[in-house]
């Protein structure tokens, strides 16, 4: 029972979510593969094929997939799913998975399995439903079963390790049913936010752009943290679009994630609840974020984070003269 995983990857380098979703692959099966789709990809490809367990990589280069149009890849799942004799066909739930899979599913007659959060079985998966609040297990009798993963319920798999065979692919070249016209990258010194330690997230409470500017900023450049925001910061104009987290934003489960002036909404809760510790920053006692969190402030954030951006201040002016950085002295 061999399984495909198609790799996600941008800049000639791999997303740290496919080690994710070949986590989940390997809970179905041992015989692991994965397909590397895009041009001048031979990097990516390399990269892949040290991924512990993987055995083997397929590579499919060509100008057709340089910019992952659906229209062009789902073809080329199609035939390897066919062809290739794969049971279960598996990629992650980011916006480039959720949008070649269900036309891949479509062109396969198969029902597609989304976002799926644990694997009980071959057939057997677990999926969030009503935004997070509700798991549904589902049972699949597909011949192929084309499922998405949610990267941050599956630890990521040991980037080194594998040796795994490398395999080029025809091409199913391009459909010609789009052309692809720009692409504009929002480019930072900070991590990503779907792959950051700490994540540090302003919401409506901040009042205005100029205060989640004034706040947000200096304590995220303080930590190294990326910076995330509700939908109503983004709906405000505050921030950019690839800043929201929940249910129609991004999902993320740092280690870290504060939450400043967010009420905590099921929208919001449904894209950060699984992160590992959840810092609660907000004036009202009842915000329903204080449910989800491990630590909370109940305090108006104009007052809270200065006092906390200037107590890092002092923690780090002071920590060369320590024998032990780890301590905050909060």
């Amino acid at each position: 029972m061999a399984i495909l995983v198609i790799a996600e990857h941008e800049g000639g380098a791999l997303k740290t979510s496919t080690l994710n979703t070949i986590t989940a692959a390997k809970a179905i099966g041992d015989d692991v593969h994965i397909l590397v789709a895009g041009k001048d990809c031979q990097s990516v490809v390399d990269e892949a094929a040290k991924i512990d367990g993987i055995a083997k990589v397929l590579k499919a280069d060509d100008d057709a997939y340089e910019h992952q149009l659906a229209e062009n890849i789902a073809p080329l799942v199609v035939k390897l799913a066919k062809d290739g004799g794969y049971s279960h066909v598996l990629a992650p739930a980011s916006t480039t998975g959720k949008n070649f899979m269900p036309r891949a599913a479509a062109l396969l007659d198969t029902q597609m399995i989304s976002d799926i959060s644990a694997v009980e079985g071959a057939d057997t998966f677990v999926r969030p439903i009503y935004a997070g609040n509700a798991l549904a297990t589902v049972k699949s009798s597909d011949d192929v079963k084309l499922i998405t993963v949610r990267p941050t319920a599956f630890d990521a798999v040991a980037a080194e390790g594998g040796s795994a065979s490398i395999e080029d692919v025809s091409s199913t070249g391009d459909m010609g049913l789009v052309t692809f016209l720009k692409q504009e990258m929002t480019k930072s010194d900070r991590p990503e936010l779907g792959d950051a330690r700490i994540v540090v997230s302003g919401g409506r409470g901040l009042g205005s752009k100029e205060d989640f500017e004034k706040l947000i900023v200096p304590l995220a450049d303080k930590l190294g943290a990326a910076i995330g925001a509700s939908r109503a910061a983004v709906d405000a104009g505050w921030v950019p679009n690839d800043y929201q987290v929940g249910q129609t934003g991004k999902q993320v489960a740092p280690e870290i994630y504060i939450a400043v002036g967010i009420s905590g909404a099921i929208q919001h809760l449904a894209g950060m609840k699984d992160s590992k510790t959840i810092i609660a920053i907000n004036k009202d006692p009842d915000a329903p974020i204080f449910q989800v969190a491990d630590f909370g402030i109940v305090g108006d954030a104009h007052e809270v984070l200065p006092k906390l951006i200037e107590k890092l201040d002092d923690v780090v002016s002071n920590e060369p003269k320590k024998k032990s950085g780890n301590n905050l002295g909060m």
